[in-house]
């Protein structure tokens, strides 16, 4: 198992053309399926996920070629193949496959899906939904099989704006006939595009990016040539990475309005932030001050940046709240912070209380999650002497080749082992 070894105390300087979404990527590598023909996709994440899910494809005949950060899928003859659990069970998405797959061949069974553990994801909005548009879901033992005679466009409410849920339904119903409306839709960056990417293969979506999205059902769709944009969370990572280390951090080929939230709240730590058209320079030659954060649905703070914004303010003078709406278990990287010596206290399942120290000590630690990885790489980059970050497969999960990026800023980083995304 590898692992990264990080000499901390490098002030972080330089700029950063930021990868192609990971969370973006998998939406439209499950909604691929919809098409039958050749869909060519570029700026695709080389990460251990992506790797996954296009092999998970594979099971359901799709032809998969990969050259470099480019991906090829022909979905023309898809058939119900039968996807081992393993291959499931390792990332979340690949239950986004359920409808796209009973939408094109009337019926599938997948296995229950993994993923990182940050507590309980349940699938309810989604299987209410395909219920509502016309499929029939049974699990049983841990297999779930999903059937229609023909999918049908409905009125459908979501208790909670889930992107996952959100995007899950939206490329599905695009095979539906007649029109779907999904309400209370999630507003993510992701949506948008994934429902961009629906209407370059010839789907009708209207209103992504609002709470109300309407999708007028087609017969078939087609392939096309599409280009995943860059990561935000990615993004979020390399700024705070900037902010930590009190360097000079500019991350470039982004929408710097998909970074509201976290640039408000560096902005009230005292980060100096300045923005342009496609990028984001954060600058610290202080020490930050305590703040207070509450994760919310998009356009609030995302939950994704909530671990690394952690670390970050390990360091801040004063006392700072993180309150974690969304996922109830998003704790794992707190006790490997106090390792370093930090001083976070856990209140419940969803809080957590910051108390600012003047500095970080190396150590060996272990990531349980990819947020609480780079979490923990940002807590050693800072850190004084050596740390040790095991468990560097999480990580391999959402960022390409991490250790090559921050060390062209200027941190002292390598990996010890195999790059998990060529090998999972």
């Amino acid at each position: 198992m590898s692992a990264l070894v990080i000499r901390g105390g490098q002030r972080l300087v330089g700029e950063v053309d930021v990868a192609g979404s990971k969370n973006t990527a998998l939406a439209i590598l499950s909604a691929v399926v919809l098409a039958e023909g050749v869909t060519t996709l570029h700026n695709v994440p080389d990460v251990s996920d992506t790797r996954i899910k296009a092999r998970l494809l594979e099971k359901f005949g799709a032809k998969v070629e990969w050259n470099g950060n480019s991906l090829t899928v022909d979905s023309t003859h898809l058939f119900a193949g039968e996807a081992d659990e393993e291959t499931v069970r390792a990332i979340r998405t690949s239950f986004y496959l359920l409808g796209p797959l009973v939408a094109r061949l009337g019926l599938v069974t997948l296995p229950a899906p993994g993923g990182c553990n940050i507590g309980a994801r349940p699938v309810d909005f989604h299987l209410k939904g395909l219920k509502m548009l016309g499929a029939e879901v049974i699990l049983q033992g841990g297999i779930y099989t999903a059937k229609t005679e023909g999918l049908r466009g409905a009125e459908i409410y979501l208790d909670f704006p889930s992107a996952g849920a959100t995007q899950h339904l939206m490329a599905t119903a695009t095979l539906a006939t007649g029109m779907t409306v999904i309400d209370n839709a999630a507003l993510e960056p992701e949506v948008t595009t994934l429902a961009e990417f629906l209407n370059h293969m010839g789907a009708r979506v209207e209103g992504a990016g609002t709470s109300r999205i309407t999708i007028h059902g087609r017969k078939s769709l087609k392939g096309c040539e599409f280009r995943v944009p860059a990561d935000r969370l990615q993004a979020g990572t390399y700024l705070l990475a900037g902010a930590i280390t009190r360097g000079d951090v500019t991350v470039r080929g982004i929408l710097p309005e998909t970074q509201s939230a976290v640039i408000s709240k560096l902005k009230d730590a005292g980060a100096e932030v300045t923005e342009g058209p496609d990028w984001i320079r954060v600058a610290v030659n202080k020490r930050l001050k305590a703040i207070k954060i509450k994760t919310m649905p998009y356009p609030g703070f995302p939950t994704d940046m909530q671990q690394p914004m952690a670390a970050l303010l390990t360091l801040a003078s004063g006392t700072s709240v993180l309150e974690e709406t969304i996922y109830e278990s998003r704790i794992g990287h707190i006790p490997e912070l106090n390792r370093m010596g930090a001083k976070v206290t856990v209140v419940g399942d969803r809080s957590a209380i910051i108390e600012g120290v003047s500095g970080l000590k190396g150590a060996v630690v272990v990531s349980s999650d990819l947020r609480a990885g780079a979490a923990l790489v940002l807590a050693g980059l800072a850190a004084e002497g050596e740390t040790v970050v095991k468990n560097v497969h999480f990580i391999d999960r959402g960022y390409e080749r991490l250790e090559e990026t921050l060390t062209a800023l200027g941190a002292s980083i390598e990996r010890v082992g195999t790059y998990e995304a060529e090998v999972v």
